[in-house]
């Protein structure tokens, strides 16, 4: 006897529940906060119905192979996580052996905004160096990238930079192109954390393999979700001889619980921003409305920015009591306690009324004193 629930009731039209939010409401906290592009949302639609063989021998999978080799270059290859943390952590696993280290700036999140990942899952060393703007240089690198051959040393091997940086900041192709040059010569490996490599690349008018794969970079940890999608990201291996064996990154990703078991989903939205061009629209639409943002406020007596606005945050500092104001009518993040520094984030879905509200709250409650 057939269940209660028959196949022809999965095919019957659908009431959605009641929004549990407003869904009209946007504020600036981080491009985290915001909702699914409707072109990811549509394309995992699609990926849905039916069976395909789980944990990546699917069609969606094979055909992100195809997409992030047009992207990234032929030896390019991709392994869809979960999230950031855990990209970033399988990154760096799969480039390193039990001893060695990793050298970054002090700010990049790897060492601020991942609860000690690297370390307690990785068993990584993390060396971190002062970079005012977030930026590693090879002078910067060299404070940290010592002791090699000292057995009691943890061994430096790779360096990660993000980009664009924790601080908004973006690398150029040509400063890319010195720190890796300089890491390769002293027998070191390149890892990016690419959250919002997309922002970046939108910024500089660039393709994405310009500030990866022929800027010198190993092995990336490529951005999806803030980008755009429900929630995926990927390991994208760009020079295989980096990697300590072969079959590195899909072994790490298993035992690092990355492995998704239907990974058609997580596939499918990464193939829906990079097979066209939705990733560079959504990120220079968010780019757009953070300059309209900084360009809205810069001239507010008293509000200092103090971070270049490349990407799509805005840092700036302002009276504490203003910011309570502030956050309690368009909620954002302070950055840093100590100095009143705060974080002002935009998205694909931010829109030009959004910041013209903000910057005109901006400018009553500085007003106020």
């Amino acid at each position: 006897m057939a269940d209660a629930g028959t196949l022809a009731d999965l095919t019957d039209p659908i009431t959605a529940p009641p929004a549990l939010h407003d869904p009209t409401w946007r504020g600036f906290s981080s491009d985290n906060a915001s909702g699914v592009h409707p072109e990811v949302l549509a394309a995992v639609a699609a990926a849905n119905g039916g069976h395909v063989t789980a944990y990546g021998d699917d069609p969606y999978t094979a055909r992100l192979q195809d997409v992030v080799r047009r992207q990234f270059g032929a030896q390019a290859q991709a392994f869809p996580v979960f999230n950031g943390t855990g990209a970033n952590v399988v990154s760096l696993q799969a480039v390193t052996h039990r001893w060695q280290s990793v050298v970054c700036a002090r700010t990049a999140h790897i060492t601020v905004d991942e609860c000690a990942a690297p370390e307690k899952v990785g068993g990584l060393k993390l060396l971190t160096v002062f970079a005012p703007d977030g930026k590693l240089t090879p002078e910067l690198v060299d404070l940290e990238a010592f002791g090699l051959d000292d057995v009691h040393r943890a061994q430096p091997r790779v360096v990660s930079i993000t980009q664009s940086t924790e601080l908004g900041t973006v690398y150029t192709p040509a400063e890319l192109r010195a720190l890796a040059d300089h890491v390769h010569s002293r027998g070191l490996v390149l890892h990016l954390d690419g959250a919002r490599l997309s922002n970046a690349a939108a910024s500089l008018g660039c393709e994405l393999r310009e500030i990866t794969t022929d800027a010198g970079v190993d092995v990336l940890s490529y951005g999806a979700t803030k980008n755009g999608a429900i929630g995926g990201e990927a390991v994208v291996v760009l020079n295989p001889d980096a990697v300590v064996s072969t079959d590195a990154a899909a072994y790490l990703r298993k035992s690092s619980m990355q492995l998704a078991s239907k990974m058609r989903f997580v596939s499918a939205q990464i193939v829906a921003l990079l097979e066209g061009d939705l990733w560079r629209r959504s990120a220079s639409h968010a780019n757009a409305m953070a300059a309209r943002l900084a360009a809205a406020v810069r001239d507010v007596p008293g509000l200092e920015i103090t971070q270049p606005v490349q990407a799509n945050a805005v840092f700036a500092v302002l009276p504490p009591q203003v910011t309570a104001r502030l956050q309690q009518r368009a909620y954002f993040y302070t950055w840093n306690q100590a100095t009143g520094e705060v974080r002002w984030m935009t998205t694909f879905d931010t829109t030009e009324a959004d910041i013209d509200a903000f910057a005109a709250m901006v400018r009553e409650e500085m007003a106020r004193g």
